[in-house]
């Protein structure tokens, strides 16, 4: 579904991400994981469109994907969270999600211009679809409040969701139970399963090892920029080196 062959990212004299290829597995969660500082939002980003990778591919479903717009990739078929929840603070919880479904729409200049039948249609039913995908994560309640004045875990729900609306084919969660505590990560893990079976491929950076252990089915490892080591969950947790990586020694 999607892979990275070779990416490779520097800044200055500092390289980031160093030569990773990675391949996500359609219908699959696949994690990226490793200690602070080991590149994997950044890796994100290249996949994004936040930075374009100074060599290597981003390709999706055959098609390259490196060096073009964020919203041209989102348009391809890649919807992304963020390690620090970025909503649009002011707008209401249904209008961050109309924003995520953008990309899908098909009226045109002239259709909004004069308010045409096809764009008043258009326009009612991304709000009832919108309103579905809130009743999806139990917040269609809040859907006219701002998106700001949400706790800070329907803060991420909200995230998840308006990638979502998106309808992507893969979409990149980074540290979604990043602040989360012990319920809403057993909620997260639920979700996460539900949003397996509607057919969506997940593609993750979290550092809750409990978590990546029990939703993942593969695991790539990155350290100090390069892929230490790839595997099942099984593999991964016995894995000396990634031991080591993580706690700074030998096993």
């Amino acid at each position: 579904m999607l892979e990275t062959k070779n990416v490779t990212i520097k800044f200055g004299g500092l390289t980031a991400v160093n030569n990773v290829t990675m391949q996500v597995r359609p219908g699959k969660i696949t994690a990226l994981i490793g200690p602070n500082g080991a590149g994997k939002t950044t890796l994100f980003n290249c996949i994004s469109g936040v930075y374009t990778p100074n060599s290597g591919e981003v390709i999706l479903d055959g098609q390259h994907l490196e060096g073009k717009m964020g919203y041209k990739i989102n348009a391809a078929g890649i919807a992304r969270t963020y390690q620090v929840i970025n909503l649009f603070w002011n707008m209401t919880v249904l209008e961050n999600v109309l924003v995520g479904m953008h990309s899908r729409l098909k009226a045109n200049f002239w259709d909004s211009l004069f308010n045409t039948k096809k764009k008043r249609q258009e326009e009612k039913a991304i709000v009832e679809k919108a309103h579905e995908w809130l009743k999806f994560v139990g917040l269609d309640e809040y859907a006219n409040d701002r998106a700001g004045s949400l706790s800070y875990g329907k803060q991420r729900l909200l995230e998840i969701v308006r990638g979502l609306a998106s309808e992507p084919k893969v979409i990149l969660l980074d540290e979604p139970a990043a602040g989360m505590n012990t319920t809403e990560k057993a909620e997260l893990d639920s979700l996460l399963q539900q949003i397996l079976s509607m057919g969506y491929t997940i593609l993750v950076v979290e550092h809750d090892m409990k978590l990546i252990m029990n939703i993942s089915d593969y695991i790539y490892v990155l350290c100090q920029g390069s892929l230490l080591a790839e595997g099942t969950p099984e593999e991964i947790q016995n894995n000396p080196e990634v031991i080591a990586a993580y706690l700074g020694g030998d096993e």
